[in-house]
């Protein structure tokens, strides 16, 4: 529990010291909720204020950046510059490693989505959830599932510089996709149903019909099963995958 403790003090430390991080996974969000929701915010999008629905997609757009994009960036920059290597040299084993790793990740989105809520409830009058409990979990759940699947593709992309392109290449069309910023219903019916696959639109529902429809996380088991078994995905191509050493060729 000490080695945890300590590396996880000092994964915190890392993460708040990295302004490009920060900025472009925990900040860049938010400033995209205020300019869509002082543009659409009035606006009625299935049956709620556009900004309580902006809302939600700007909690689906958080957990993509935090827990996906910006943890398979972090690792397989790590990985090529041979940190990873190194530290399998170190006392500190290697679950102790990961799991700190991933609770610093899942820390600073459960971190996020406070603020992105407050600044819903501060700048345009979202109410505060009333099912928290579900709420919590239901951010926990998408958290774990994107975390799995960013561990899982660090061992597809084989160089640090290519990193930003792959990840930016899958996460940019799938919150468009999935509706963190538009209304699914308006898009035609082949990108409809690439979006039925996508793991941020059963996040999105989750979310949305916790926070604007009064349901709690049992309510909603499509949407957790889906979830949930993108997350096994992810955590089986991370056992698979995954490697410490940086990639030849």
């Amino acid at each position: 529990m000490s080695l945890f403790l300590h590396e996880l003090r000092y994964e915190m430390r890392l993460y708040s010291r990295s302004r490009e991080l920060a900025f472009f996974t925990f900040l860049l969000p938010m400033i995209l909720f205020l300019l869509l929701g002082f543009a659409y915010g009035d606006q009625r999008i299935q049956g709620v204020k556009g900004s309580n629905y902006l809302l939600t997609g700007t909690l689906g757009y958080g957990v993509v950046a935090t827990a996906f994009a910006g943890l398979t960036i972090v690792l397989v920059i790590r990985r090529e510059e041979g940190i990873l290597k190194r530290l399998r040299s170190t006392p500190l084993p290697a679950p102790i490693y990961l799991l700190a790793v991933l609770t610093t990740t899942m820390t600073a989105f459960l971190v996020q989505a406070v603020a992105i809520i407050a600044l819903g409830m501060a700048v345009f009058g979202a109410s505060f959830p009333d099912h928290l409990v579900s709420l919590v979990i239901a951010l926990v759940l998408g958290a774990a599932a994107f975390a799995a699947l960013g561990v899982g593709l660090t061992g597809l992309v084989r160089r640090a510089e290519g990193a930003s392109a792959v990840v930016n290449a899958i996460y940019f069309p799938m919150l468009f996709l999935s509706g963190s910023f538009f209304e699914r219903s308006t898009f035609p019916g082949f990108l409809r149903a690439v979006a039925d696959v996508l793991p941020l639109t059963y996040f999105i529902n989750l979310v949305f019909a916790v926070m604007n429809k009064g349901d709690q996380i049992w309510n909603r088991p499509g949407d957790v099963a889906v979830l949930v078994a993108w997350g096994l995905i992810g955590g089986a191509l991370a056992v698979r995958r995954f490697r410490w050493v940086p990639q030849e060729g």
